[in-house]
């Protein structure tokens, strides 16, 4: 059954544990309830590039993302003290839809959850439960404080990004899907001469 949470009142993102280890969350009260989805950075980094994208074209180039300023992005706030301990939708996002309604100026985010199915023997499948989204509605300036402090989160600590396609980048070599294979990865390693 579909739960639409009308306006939010409180929307925000959160990330817990430790850069590299770190869960992130999507975190939104309305009069109707509150909900806190679970996602991955990458996920998180879509929805910023998806809103970003969205408030340039319905504004007409008012509203553009910041790519880079002088001083280290402002942190971005922390999720409320009185936001519910139990909301009452708590769940592993799987699939995003974001929609903006002109004649209401209201954007609609709707987040379908996912179940993981572990059984005995074979791979775990996620299944995706279209019947059980939550779908709220923000205004403009809602969703450029939310692209904004996705990317505040997401600047902060945790693992370098490839800069051409936005993977996290650990100690092995990287091959960039953006490079499209045209070019080789080169791993210099510096050693002793013989």
């Amino acid at each position: 059954m579909s739960r639409e949470l009308g306006l939010a009142v409180t929307l925000g993102v959160e990330a817990v544990g430790q850069p590299g280890q770190r869960r992130f969350c999507l975190f939104v009260e309305s009069r109707r309830g509150s909900a806190i989805m679970w996602m991955e950075k990458e996920q998180l980094n879509r929805l910023a590039l998806a809103l970003d994208r969205a408030l340039a074209q319905v504004t007409q180039g008012q509203i553009l993302r910041t790519e880079a300023q002088a001083d280290a992005p402002p942190e971005p706030p922390a999720m409320p003290a009185d936001f519910p301990r139990s909301p009452e939708y708590d769940f592993r996002e799987a699939q995003i839809s974001l929609t903006y309604d002109p004649r209401d100026e209201e954007f609609t985010l709707t987040i379908a959850p996912v179940d993981i199915i572990m059984e005995q023997g074979q791979e775990p499948q996620a299944q995706v439960r279209e019947e059980d989204n939550v779908s709220f509605l923000f205004s403009a300036r809602q969703a450029h404080s939310l692209a904004s402090a996705i990317n505040a989160l997401l600047s902060m600590g945790g693992r370098p990004v490839c800069p051409l396609c936005g993977t996290p980048l650990d100690d092995s070599p990287h091959a960039c899907v953006r490079q499209n294979g045209h070019y080789e990865v080169i791993q210099v390693v510096e050693g002793e001469d013989e």
